[in-house]
């Protein structure tokens, strides 16, 4: 019997899975399998909510398998080992698995191929299946990145996109493959309450819902924060749950400027994992040092811990990080306008704040993470690497009529239009009627600070 194993890690789907279709059309018999990498915990990325979205996901996929008459099998611990046990246990001549856009998921494959090679097996890696172009696909005439987005999206935009693939009628896996029981949500501790459902068809429906009756209005409605008018399918990309590439797909058939819009997103996601690939140090330094002598936490840990809480006495940033806590997601605006506030109003190092979005953030994604902190700081790709959002101005543009805010700072429920977002203005017995925190600074003492750092006065 035609063994091959199919190794699954970011793309947790059935449907448009090149790995899983190749490796059925060459053997009699696949091994659907997933290693739950002990190097990942090793590396401090793992983090409660995403263990349970994982869980929901692993659950969903074993489900899907079961479908067509198959299983997953799981396994714990070093991944080029694992696949090595399975490989000896089922006599499998190949590894099929999605090609590595990180740095450590391509060194994990360069370790799967010294590992296997010595037994006889191969590793075949497939491309665009958990970014829509590979990581230095696509290169400037001089250079190995495009280090800015406009370019790079002309390109990209002009790319061929391969075929969608369909999931498969039949999984036919070999007998006595043994496998650990499917993780269970339940049994992880310090989930956010909210945290929205994981696995595949809850990412499908998720993707139809939003083609059907919500990405018309995304290029117009994208940055309304009590809209909520943005996709949310950010989890199931990163877990590959919905593949991008269908993605693209299925919402250029849409059209329109919505999907233009919706489009061009993915394409940053793209961007950011081919610069993070040609500048790995980028995950945590300077990709455009601006000498900066950033306030960490032993000069400014009050600050910090008053970001972190949502309790800064800026509103819609106390909000932003307040629906970070209870959903482990965030609005994106919202990033926008927090990141902001770390960096430059408190001119906090972007680290300690990337740090605390990867521990909450369901769809923590180094690439993503780390580039957009590093663009709201002023170290990464951004042309503009001092701009400075004001929150206030920021609220009263996004959140005009303080529905968004209402919503997650109960102090101020019962404010009405934009008073809600400077509630220090209000005097006397009003003021006295909101129990709600005073500003940890003030934004003029905040940009100055920032321009005497920068050396911009």
């Amino acid at each position: 019997m035609r063994v091959r194993v199919v190794l699954f890690t970011s793309d947790l789907r059935v449907h448009d899975h090149p790995p899983l279709r190749a490796a059925l059309d060459a053997s009699d018999a696949v091994v659907p399998l997933f290693v739950r990498d002990t190097g990942i915990a090793a590396a401090g990325f793992v983090a409660p909510n995403r263990e349970a979205f994982l869980a929901d996901c692993l659950r969903d996929l074993d489900a899907a398998l079961r479908l067509r008459g198959g299983r997953l099998v799981v396994r714990t611990g070093d991944v080029a080992e694992e696949v090595a046990k399975v490989v000896t246990e089922t006599d499998a001549c190949a590894v099929h698995l999605a090609g590595g856009v990180s740095t450590y998921a391509r060194r994990r494959e360069d370790r799967l191929r010294a590992g296997l090679h010595g037994i006889g097996c191969e590793v075949v890696a497939h491309d665009a299946v958990i970014t829509c172009v590979p990581p230095g696909a696509i290169t400037p005439a001089a250079g190995d990145h495009f280090a800015v987005f406009t370019p790079y999206h002309r390109h990209w935009a002009g790319r061929p996109l391969r075929r969608v693939g369909r999931a498969p009628r039949a999984v036919t896996v070999p007998a006595g493959v043994g496998s650990e029981p499917l993780p269970e949500r339940a049994a992880v501790p310090g989930v956010s309450p909210g945290l929205a459902e994981g696995g595949e068809r809850a990412g499908r429906a998720r993707l139809s819902a939003w083609l059907r009756s919500g990405i018309t209005a995304y290029e117009d409605g994208h940055d309304d924060l009590a809209g909520d008018a943005t996709s949310r399918l950010s989890p199931h990309l990163h877990f590959g749950t919905v593949g991008p590439v269908e993605a693209v797909h299925r919402a250029r058939s849409v059209g329109g400027p919505g999907a233009e819009a919706f489009v061009r997103q993915l394409a940053w996601r793209d961007f950011h994992h081919q610069v993070l690939a040609a500048r790995p140090a980028a995950a945590h330094a300077d990709y455009r040092g601006k000498g900066d002598r950033w306030r960490s936490e032993r000069t400014a840990g009050r600050d910090i811990e008053a970001w972190r809480e949502g309790r800064t006495g800026y509103p819609v940033v106390d909000a932003a990080m307040r629906q970070l806590r209870h959903e482990g997601w965030m609005h994106n605006r919202g990033r926008l306008l927090t990141a902001s506030f770390l960096t430059k109003t408190l001119y906090v190092d972007w680290r300690v704040g990337a740090r605390h979005f990867l521990d909450l953030l369901v769809d923590g994604d180094v690439a993503d993470n780390q580039l957009n902190w590093q663009w709201m700081a002023g170290t990464g790709t951004d042309s503009r690497p001092n701009r400075v959002l004001n929150p206030v101005a920021q609220a009263k543009r996004y959140d005009p009529d303080g529905a968004y805010v209402r919503r997650w700072v109960p102090e101020l429920a019962g404010l009405a239009g934009p008073a809600v977002h400077e509630p220090w203005k209000l005097t006397g017995l009003d003021r006295a009627a909101y129990d709600y925190v005073e500003p940890v600074v003030e934004l003029a003492e905040g940009l100055d600070r920032f321009r005497r750092a920068r050396g911009l006065d």
